[in-house]
């Protein structure tokens, strides 16, 4: 018995993310595995929400479909319902099942049965980490470079780093996916001119993160703002990163360089960091606002 045909480098490869739910997760796991394959091509398409037998029947017949084409199909499936899952499983194409693969495991790894319910993980099944992370991300709005310094003390996290060194993604990314509290503040020329750290966030030394980045990058994303301008001079670049990175190291500031990384790994760095910091006997706990 033979497998499938090589795929060729001028081939393109039709890729199905299924799910009953949003397809965050299948996406996620799927791209984590195709990334390993650089040279080849993709064709995604994400079918989310597929809540009944019937909707899962009519994206088989998608699927085969592609089956009968050039190349074969390959299929990422993170579907929660049985039914529904037993239904797309029919299809003739190559089906990765990550909650088949490991949800039996897991329930019996902990001698319980799981609930098999769709629109668990994303989407508003858990109401306390749902309302979490949208009073995380209302925070993040309002506390955007430096805009309110009302309420500052109940940051789990302080952003601090020139212009356009990308406070504002990070910062909004680890209120959604993590649910924290997250301050950007904008180091400005009047900052700069000193090694303190900024008044409103002079206090909050436990919680800031300096970022940084390259001259020739930092230069490239400020001339898309406001091009040939002092402030998109690799000079003045360079002089503000100089600076933020002498007042980091003067305070021992955790620094991140955002110049190659993306605002998920700069969010994974954060993150382990609060860990470790948590994990240290008598560490303080930001106070939050009253539920």
């Amino acid at each position: 018995m033979t497998g499938p045909p090589a795929v060729g480098p001028t081939d393109v490869v039709p890729v199905f993310f299924l799910s009953d739910s949003t397809g965050i997760s299948a996406e996620t796991m799927g791209n984590a595995l195709l990334i390993q394959f650089p040279d080849l091509h993709f064709d995604r398409t994400l079918v989310p929400f597929i809540a009944t037998v019937e909707q899962a029947r009519e994206v088989v017949a998608q699927v085969d479909e592609a089956m009968d084409g050039p190349v074969q199909p390959l299929v990422f499936l993170t579907a929660a319902v049985e039914e529904v899952r037993a239904e797309l499983l029919r299809t003739r194409a190559p089906v990765i099942d990550f909650f088949g693969l490991h949800m039996a495991r897991v329930e019996a790894q902990l001698g319980a049965p799981g609930l098999r319910e769709a629109r668990r993980l994303h989407g508003v099944g858990d109401v306390r980490r749902y309302n979490d992370r949208m009073a995380a991300i209302e925070f993040a709005i309002e506390h955007d470079d430096g805009l309110s310094p009302r309420g500052l003390e109940r940051a789990d996290v302080v952003l601090l780093a020139p212009s356009r060194c990308g406070k504002t993604p990070t910062a909004m990314y680890l209120a959604l996916q993590h649910g924290l509290f997250v301050a950007n503040y904008p180091l400005v020329e009047e900052d700069l001119g000193t090694t303190d750290l900024p008044r409103p966030v002079r206090e909050l030394a436990d919680r800031c993160f300096g970022l940084t980045t390259t001259v020739a990058r930092l230069s490239r994303v400020r001339q898309e703002r406001r091009p040939d301008s002092r402030y998109s001079s690799e000079e003045q670049c360079r002089s503000e990163l100089r600076r933020a990175t002498a007042m980091y190291d003067t305070h021992d500031l955790p620094t991140v360089d955002t110049s190659a990384a993306s605002v998920e790994e700069i969010a994974a760095v954060v993150v382990q960091t609060l860990a470790r910091r948590r994990r240290r006997p008598g560490a303080p706990t930001p106070s939050r606002p009253a539920r």
